[in-house]
C-alpha cells in the first residue's frame, strides 16, 4: 500500500510550491524596500558591497522568512486551495468518495515539513546568522550594542550578592565592587575592591581590595593591592541588549534564562528577562501554528464561493494578520508582568485552535 497517492503528491507539490513562491515574492519586495531605506546609511558609513550582500542581506532573508512563516503558510494554503475549489477540483475529489479528513493528509504533511524547517531555522541556523547581521547593523547602520552598565546587583551563588558600581565592556574594567556572603541571613564576609578587571571564563582581577570576615563578635580584616579570583559571573550576564536573544540557539537561550533566574535577575540593562522567555516559547509555538493555520486556511477556502478566490484570500489575510497582531498584543502582557510568558505565547494558538475546529466542522464533505 502506497503511503502517498498521486493526489497527495500533487497537493504537497502545490502547497510547498506556492509557499516558496510567496516567500520569494514578498521577501524580494521587502529587500527592495530595505535597500531603499538604508542606502544612505550604507553610503555614508562606507559599507563594503561584499559585507552588504553576504553579512547583511544573506542573513536578512532567512530571518524575515522565519519571522513571517505563519503568514506565508496561510497565504499559500488560501491561494492554491481557493484555486482548486474555483476549478471544481475539490468537488471532484469529494464526489469520488474522498472525505475532507482524508483530503487534509497532504496538507498536514506539508505543514509538518514547513514546521520542522522553521524550527531548525529558528533554533540553530538563524541565531548565528543574526549575530553576523546585527554586528553589521551596529557597525554600519545604528549601533545598539551595550558596552556600559551601572548599578549592577545580582546573586552570583547561593547567599552571595555581587554589586558593581559601573562596568565598561570596551576596557573590561569595573569600579567599586562589593561581594557579600550570607549564611542564614547573617553577613559572614564582605569583599570590596576599587577596580576590577575581567580576564576570561569567570576569572577576575581585583585591585586595591579588602576582605572583612565576621565570626560572631570577632572581625578579621585583610587587604592587598591585587588578587586573582573566580566569580560566577561574566559581562554578558549584565550587559544585555534588546536583540541578544535573537543571537542565541534554543539550547543556549534556555541555559541563559535559567542562569539569569538563578542569579535573581528579572531586568538587566533595561531589558526584561521575560523577553528571552517569550522568544524561547515562540520557537515551539510557531511549530504548532503551522498546523493550526493550515487547517483554518484549507477549511475556509475548500468551498467554492460566488466571490471567487479574491474573497477567500481577503478573509485569509484578515485572519492571518489578526493572528500576528494577537501574538504581539499577548506578548506585551507578558512583558508588563500581567501574564506568564508561556501563556502569553500560547494563548493565540489556543484561541485559533477553536477557530480551526469550527471552520473544519463547516468544511465541505
Amino acid at each position: 500500500m502506497k503511503v502517498l497517492s498521486i493526489l497527495d503528491k500533487y497537493i504537497i507539490k502545490k502547497f510547498l510550491g506556492t509557499y516558496i513562491f510567496s516567500i520569494i515574492l514578498i521577501i524580494s519586495i521587502a529587500v527592495v524596500f530595505d535597500i531603499n531605506e538604508r542606502l544612505d546609511k550604507f553610503l555614508t558609513n562606507n559599507a563594503p558591497l561584499k559585507a552588504i550582500v553576504f553579512d547583511y542581506y544573506f542573513n536578512f532573508v532567512p530571518y524575515y522568512v522565519n519571522l513571517f512563516s505563519a503568514l506565508f503558510v496561510f497565504i499559500a494554503v488560501i491561494f492554491f486551495t481557493s484555486k482548486l475549489a474555483d476549478n471544481s477540483e475539490i468537488i471532484a475529489m469529494l464526489s469520488n468518495g474522498m472525505s475532507f479528513k482524508r483530503l487534509m493528509k497532504p496538507y498536514m504533511i506539508s505543514a509538518g515539513v514547513i514546521a520542522a524547517f522553521s524550527f531548525i531555522l529558528s533554533s540553530f541556523i538563524i541565531p548565528p546568522a543574526n549575530e553576523t547581521r546585527i554586528n553589521f547593523q551596529n557597525k554600519y547602520i545604528k549601533d545598539k550594542s551595550v558596552d556600559y552598565a551601572t548599578g549592577i546587583q545580582m546573586q552570583v551563588d547561593q547567599g552571595v550578592i555581587l554589586y558593581i558600581d559601573r562596568f565598561d565592556n570596551k576596557t573590561k574594567e569595573g569600579y567599586n565592587l562589593s561581594l557579600d556572603k550570607f549564611e542564614d541571613k547573617e553577613l559572614k564576609s564582605r569583599l570590596i575592591a576599587s577596580r576590577i578587571q575581567y580576564d576570561s571564563a569567570y576569572h577576575w582581577v581585583l585591585n586595591n581590595y579588602s576582605i572583612r570576615e565576621f565570626e560572631g563578635m570577632k572581625e578579621v580584616i585583610s587587604s592587598g593591592t591585587k588578587m586573582d579570583t573566580t566569580i560566577n559571573v561574566i559581562p554578558s550576564d549584565f550587559l544585555v541588549s534588546v536583540n541578544d536573544f535573537e543571537q542565541m540557539t534554543t539550547p543556549k537561550l534556555y541555559e541563559y534564562i535559567q542562569r539569569q533566574k538563578a542569579k535573581g535577575l528579572a531586568n538587566v540593562g533595561g531589558v526584561s528577562i521575560t523577553q528571552f522567555e517569550i522568544e524561547f516559547h515562540k520557537r515551539f509555538a510557531s511549530v504548532f501554528s503551522a498546523f493550526i493555520l493550515t487547517i483554518i486556511g484549507a477549511s475556509l477556502s475548500a468551498r467554492k464561493v460566488k466571490g471567487g478566490m479574491g474573497l477567500n484570500i481577503g478573509i485569509g489575510l484578515g485572519l492571518s494578520v489578526s493572528y500576528i497582531l494577537f501574538q504581539t498584543v499577548s506578548s506585551s502582557f507578558a512583558v508588563t508582568g500581567t501574564m506568564s510568558p508561556m501563556l502569553a505565547v500560547w494563548i493565540p494558538n489556543i484561541v485559533f485552535i477553536f477557530i480551526a475546529a469550527y471552520l473544519y466542522s463547516k468544511a465541505p464533505n
